[in-house]
């Protein structure tokens, strides 16, 4: 692995780190989880933005496939990488430790890191933190929403509802092509792991997605109005 790499990796640690630290001291009354999800949603913001930045021809952005990763590619999963591993030791330490969240920190670094160890198919890894991270910024407002008291409202339905769609769409189309063209090329064993196991926890959360979805449109459904008996 390339030195630029590990220096983006042990830089970023110590930024996600101290950002978390800086949340916590700015806003001392709000949860752990608060400050955490507003350091995550700085990685999404910059990840989506890196992610469309190392796009060489919008006519085809992904494209070239199973190539040589670019500098600005391997740079940019670097940065990736070191929030993955900053996060799972997040959620460790605060005792948030679901199979489906460590599923998916467990797959992103294994995957992250062939990815810059093999240093190949920086595209599509760049088109895959596109896709994963793109619904993120919903996600964590639609949990700090509730924690600033906005729930059971309009706006926090709304945001439920843009999460819905953003992630469906990312997740359930671009996801299942990404995952073909994967798994269906030559690439590492490891990189088309990570590829179906994303896509497996994807579609997990898709499922738990429109139960919420469904729930929360049925609370807003007006009650039926109670009969009169005739006399």
């Amino acid at each position: 692995m390339e030195d630029f790499v590990v220096s983006y990796v042990v830089t970023g640690l110590a930024f996600w780190s101290t950002a978390f630290l800086v949340m916590r001291a700015l806003m001392p009354k709000r949860s752990y989880e608060f400050c955490n999800r507003a350091v995550s949603t700085m990685h999404a913001v910059a990840a989506v933005g890196m992610s469309c930045l190392s796009v060489a021809d919008w006519s085809c952005p992904v494209c070239p496939l199973n190539a040589p990763s670019s500098q600005r590619q391997m740079k940019s999963l670097a940065v990736t990488l070191s929030y993955m591993i900053y996060d799972a030791a997040c959620c460790h330490l605060s005792g948030d430790v679901r199979l489906d969240n460590t599923v998916h920190h467990l797959v992103s670094i294994v995957g992250i890191g062939a990815g810059l160890a093999y240093q190949r198919c920086g595209t599509e890894m760049m088109a895959c933190m596109f896709i994963t991270e793109i619904s993120s910024p919903l996600l964590h407002l639609r949990e700090m929403l509730k924690e600033l008291g906005v729930k059971d409202t309009d706006l926090n339905l709304t945001v439920d509802i843009l999460f819905a769609a953003t992630f469906s769409v990312a997740r359930m189309v671009g996801g299942p092509y990404l995952t073909y063209v994967t798994l269906t090329t030559d690439y590492p064993i490891l990189i088309k792991a990570m590829a179906a196991g994303l896509q497996l926890v994807s579609a997990y959360w898709f499922l738990r997605i429109l139960r919420m979805v469904r729930y929360k449109l049925g609370k807003k459904r007006p009650a039926a109005a109670p009969k009169v008996a005739d006399n």
